[in-house]
C-alpha cells in the first residue's frame, strides 16, 4: 500500500479517558465523529470508541447509514436532514435536531404513520448565530408544538461561539446564561428530565468540568489528540493533562533523482535550485487533502529527518529536498503528518503555515485514503 492513514487505538482511548476524567461520572459522553471522524476515519474511530462512549455525534444521513453498520448506540444528527431522508433517519434510530415547527410536524406525521416516536433534541441559538430557536421565541415554540404528541423531546442543547480561541470568556458566559434561561423555560413547560448539553472539548475543559450543570458533553477534537487552542493547552498541561495525537499520514517515495543548479521545480517555476540537489517525488497532493498552501514552505519526514517542499504542491504529487540524506530510494517511507523516529510534524504546525485550525488540516484528508488501526506509531 503506497499511501494510507494510521489511527492509533491506544492514543484515542487515552484521550477519551483524560477528557472524561474532567467531568462527573454521571455525565453522558457523546463522541463526535462527523467529518469522517475529523479525518481519522468514521469506521475505525467508532470501532475503537464503541465501549468507551455513551453515544455518537454525526452530521448527515450518510454518516448514520455508515454508523449503523458498526453500532446501535444513540446517534445525534447535528446537521440538517433533508425532508425525504427523515423517515429513514427515524427508522435507523437517529436522534434529530429540531429548531422549527415545520420539522416537528413532519416528524410527528412520521411517528403517527409508523407507530414510532421520533426522538429529538431542541437546538437553542444562545448567541451563536447559526441553527437554533432564539431564546425569546422558545415559550411560543413550546406552545405551538404542544398538540404534536408523536415525538419525544429527549434533550436541549446549544453551542459555544467563542470559547476555544480566546482568553476572554465573557461571550461564553452570556451564552451560558441564555442556555440556563432556556432550560428553565423547558422545566416550566413540564420537561424536567432532559438531556442538556452545551460543551464541546473546549467547553468541557474550561467550563463544564465537574460542575454537574449539564447532563452531557460532546467530545470532538480532543478525542483525536488536538487541543482547542494554545491557551487551553498550556492551562491543561499545567494541570498534568496530556492528549496524544492519534493520526499518522504515510506515503512512500515515487522517485529519487539529481537535478542541476538553476533548475526549476514544479508548476509556475516558483522554485529554482541554487546548487546541484537530490530530490524526491512524493505521491500525494491537494486531491488527497495535502494543501497547496504548503508549497515552498512545508516539510515531510524521511529517514527521521525534515525534508523541505520545493515548488508547488500539485494535485497528486510534490517534490522535496533530500540532498542531506544518505541512501534514499524509491518506496522509502514518507510521513506527511505525525511521528517518524524522534521527529514530528503536527497538525498545529501545518495549520500555522496555512493560517487555519488543526482540525481543518485532518478533516480535509481524503476519505479515499485507506485508514488502518494500529496500537503504536
Amino acid at each position: 500500500m503506497l499511501s494510507y492513514i494510521e489511527i492509533n487505538k491506544h492514543n484515542i482511548l487515552h484521550n477519551i479517558h483524560v477528557l472524561t476524567s474532567q467531568v462527573s461520572r454521571r455525565t453522558l459522553i457523546m463522541s463526535v465523529v462527523k467529518g469522517n471522524a475529523y479525518g481519522h476515519g468514521l469506521q475505525e474511530v467508532v470501532s475503537i470508541l464503541e465501549g468507551s462512549t455513551d453515544r455518537f455525534g454525526i452530521i448527515s444521513i450518510e454518516d448514520l447509514r455508515a454508523l449503523r453498520k458498526i453500532t446501535h448506540k444513540p446517534a445525534l444528527l447535528l446537521g440538517y436532514i433533508a425532508k425525504d431522508d427523515l423517515e429513514e433517519a427515524v427508522a435507523l434510530k437517529g436522534t434529530l435536531v429540531v429548531y422549527d415547527t415545520e420539522r416537528i410536524i413532519l416528524l410527528n406525521d412520521i411517528g403517527k404513520r409508523t407507530g414510532t416516536k421520533p426522538i429529538v433534541h431542541l437546538k437553542i441559538d444562545a448567541a451563536l448565530g447559526r441553527q437554533g430557536i432564539m431564546p425569546e421565541d422558545l415559550e411560543q415554540f413550546l406552545s405551538d408544538i404542544k398538540p404534536y404528541t408523536h415525538i419525544t423531546i429527549e434533550g436541549i442543547y446549544a453551542h459555544f461561539a467563542n470559547i476555544e480561541d480566546t482568553e476572554d470568556f465573557s461571550h461564553a458566559q452570556k451564552q451560558i446564561n441564555l442556555f440556563e434561561q432556556a432550560k428553565e423555560i423547558m422545566k416550566k413547560h413540564g420537561y424536567t428530565q432532559l438531556i442538556t448539553h452545551i460543551a464541546s472539548t473546549a467547553g468541557t475543559l474550561v467550563y463544564e468540568q465537574d460542575k454537574k450543570v449539564n447532563t452531557m458533553v460532546r467530545l470532538g477534537l480532543g478525542l483525536y489528540g488536538m487541543w482547542p487552542s494554545l491557551y487551553i493547552s498550556s492551562q491543561m498541561k499545567a494541570k498534568g493533562l496530556e492528549l496524544k495525537p492519534a493520526l499518522r499520514w504515510v506515503t512512500h517515495i515515487a522517485q529519487v533523482k539529481s537535478v542541476p543548479a538553476a533548475f526549476t521545480i514544479g508548476y509556475g517555476l516558483t522554485y529554482r535550485t541554487t546548487a546541484p540537489m537530490t530530490v524526491a517525488v512524493v505521491p500525494q497532493g491537494y486531491s488527497d487533502g495535502y494543501d497547496r498552501g504548503l508549497s515552498n514552505k512545508g516539510a515531510v519526514l524521511i529517514h527521521g529527518k525534515r525534508c523541505s517542499i520545493l515548488g508547488r504542491v500539485a494535485m497528486n504529487m510534490f517534490v522535496v529536498d533530500v540532498t542531506h540524506l544518505q541512501n534514499v530510494q524509491a518506496e522509502d517511507e514518507v510521513v506527511l503528518l505525525g511521528m517518524q523516529g524522534e521527529e514530528e510534524i503536527s497538525a498545529e504546525e501545518l495549520a500555522e503555515y496555512l493560517d487555519t485550525i488543526n482540525y481543518e488540516v485532518t478533516t480535509r484528508i481524503s476519505s479515499l485514503l485507506p485508514r488502518k488501526s494500529v496500537t503504536s506509531f
